[in-house]
């Protein structure tokens, strides 16, 4: 699945319904909500919607920019076969994240290589249920929009911000995460390859006003935020 949405402008972004989440500022530029975050909490929002329009089970979500693990297949595989047997309940199991904090998680019973998901950046791959996917829409989080990958630690209530989180009380998703991870990005902020439609964009409610992902040190591979900021907003863009 494709991250971005180029084509969306302010007039269709209203039509769509999409508002801001009030109080929403990048930690750093200071900024709101780029286009290109719109267009990408909206391409994983449809595809939630969609699995619940068709009563699916599961699905995999892949963003357009990743770069698979040695034996990714078997190594999934193998991880469901056991969170079956478990019966364990999830809702989200991260498949490829920036993990935000340098504290140790906690490994999940009897499945290997299964972690309690902490405080996450990046929606570079997962797996989601049924069940997860009608959370997340029960959310509406639309009307009071963020950048996904902020979006989704709220609701696992794992989020630093409480303001943030007021905004949705029902913060009860089930997440885990593959350790080691099963998919990396494929570049990262500043290599000769790198695109961002996140971050090089235009505000989500003025076509004239463009970003750079130079304006977010957030974006640097290996950044490290001001005292007081990394348990929150540590984040290398992809």
């Amino acid at each position: 699945m494709v991250c971005a949405c180029r084509a969306l402008n302010s007039s269709d972004i209203k039509i769509l319904g999409v508002d801001l989440l009030p109080g929403y500022y990048d930690p750093f530029s200071g900024r709101t909500l780029t286009k290109g975050e719109v267009g990408c909490f909206l391409s994983h929002y449809y595809i939630w919607k969609e699995m619940v329009d068709m009563q699916l089970d599961k699905a995999l979500i892949f963003e357009d920019d990743v770069h698979f693990q040695a034996n990714f297949k078997r190594r999934l595989m193998r991880l469901m076969e056991e969170v079956e047997q478990v019966e364990l309940d999830w809702d989200i199991i991260y498949l490829g994240r920036k993990k935000v904090n340098l504290e140790e998680e906690v490994a999940v019973e009897n499945v290997r290589n299964l972690v309690y998901a902490d405080y996450s950046y990046w929606t570079l791959s997962y797996a989601i249920s049924l069940q997860g996917a009608q959370k997340l829409l029960n959310a509406e989080p639309i009307s009071k929009m963020l950048p996904v990958d902020e979006f989704l630690p709220i609701m696992y209530d794992k989020h630093p911000n409480e303001d943030y989180k007021s905004h949705f009380p029902n913060r009860n998703l089930m997440v885990y995460s593959t350790h080691p991870l099963l998919v990396q990005p494929c570049h990262y902020a500043g290599d000769p390859e790198w695109v961002s439609d996140t971050e090089t964009s235009t505000l989500w409610d003025d076509d004239n006003v463009r970003t750079d992902w130079k304006g977010s040190h957030k974006t640097l591979k290996g950044y490290q935020p001001p005292a007081g900021l990394q348990s929150a907003t540590h984040k290398d863009e992809l």
